[in-house]
């Protein structure tokens, strides 16, 4: 196993004072063009690697942003993160990404700590309400954005899209093309999200008169598998809904697989509506309807906040939501025996403008 060098072995072999070899290093303070060749040279030749966490405990600024996820498996997690990448690079910052699940021990909470104190600022992604690690961002105070959160109101600035309102524009879509029975497939209660769009389901029929059905609204835990068992519970019923409802669209994909095992089809039979609008949802068959979350631009807000909190400008702890936007795809159609074509007009819930930058 290699030996670590450090700062002063380089000086040493440079021929200067440990202070000169690590200004040259940091790219800070006067050092001239032929010592600071030298002083490169001699880190070169013992390989070395400076400290960073040494460097933010002497005050030295991180080009870290720290990235906290609760569940790497989403794919839409992997979106987020991916734009967040995009933007914080355009900042002159990396990210460090770690997979802050299971808060059960206080060695987990420890590493969480480190990193903390490693990066310049913090990004939770779909954190979890009962998360003791998002209660230490509250506390501590530190340069912190969440994003895709619904749980609760918070200390820190939170970013995401208009759940609510992005659920009632998928089932006012339903509506518009004659479903009356329309079913609401669930994820995990921990981010709030699916919550929120349940209650978007619930404005959109209670606008239409239609009373709520609770056999109609079924959990699929935001997983393909569980929006196939989820769909099997809805079509074993006596009266199947006409319409499925996903809260996201890894449960909508496992709702079509559900449906075509029954020898159904999407949309003859049943229609089928995701939420995200994540990549896939364009190459499965039929192509999903789905609800498009503005990633790029949550992700761009978040790393703008954070970067600005970094720099020291102070940050309310507002909730921004960006609005969602209905892409209608193959999946969905007229219910069976409506009248009405899917060109029928339907009623528009007014979105809200979207955040100026910086605000």
């Amino acid at each position: 196993m290699r030996k670590v060098s450090k700062l002063s072995e380089v000086a040493r072999l440079a021929g200067v004072a440990p202070i000169t070899a690590s200004r040259a290093i940091r790219g800070e303070g006067y050092v001239s063009a032929e010592t600071r060749e030298r002083i490169l040279a001699a880190a070169a030749q013992l390989q070395y690697t400076p400290d960073p966490l040494a460097r933010r405990m002497r005050g030295d600024r991180s080009r870290l942003i720290g990235v906290f996820v609760n569940n790497y498996g989403p794919v839409v997690l992997h979106e987020i993160i991916r734009f967040l990448s995009t933007h914080a690079r355009a900042q002159g910052y990396d990210l460090l990404l770690f997979n802050a699940d299971r808060f059960d021990s206080p060695d987990r909470m420890a590493t969480c700590d480190l990193l903390g104190k490693l990066c310049a600022g913090l990004l939770l992604v779909m954190p979890s309400a009962d998360d003791r690690y998002l209660d230490a961002i509250e506390r501590q105070q530190l340069a912190s954005v969440v994003l895709c959160f619904d749980a609760r109101p918070l200390a820190v600035p939170v970013v995401a899209a208009e759940n609510r309102l992005g659920a009632r524009t998928a089932v006012d879509h339903l509506l518009a093309l004659g479903h009356r029975r329309i079913a609401y497939i669930a994820g995990n209660p921990g981010t709030g999200q699916s919550a929120e769009r349940e209650r978007g389901y619930l404005d959109a029929l209670a606008a239409a008169g239609i009373a709520p059905d609770p056999a109609l609204v079924v959990n699929g835990a935001f997983v393909q598998p569980g929006g196939y068992a989820a769909t099997e519970q809805l079509l074993a019923l006596p009266v199947p809904p006409t319409a499925i409802f996903a809260a996201n669209d890894e449960m909508a994909f496992g709702a079509i697989d559900a449906v075509n095992s029954r020898g159904l089809s999407v949309p003859g039979d049943i229609s089928v509506i995701g939420y995200d609008d994540i990549p896939t949802s364009s190459c499965v068959f039929p192509k999903l309807t789905t609800m498009h979350q503005p990633f790029d631009a949550i992700a761009a807000y978040a790393v703008r906040e954070v970067v600005g909190m970094i720099a020291g400008r102070s940050a309310e702890p507002a909730r921004i939501a960006f609005p969602a936007k209905l892409v209608v795809r193959g999946s969905t159609g007229p219910a069976p025996h409506a009248d009405v074509t899917p060109t029928t007009p339907r009623r528009r819930a007014r979105a809200p403008r979207a955040p100026a930058a910086g605000t």
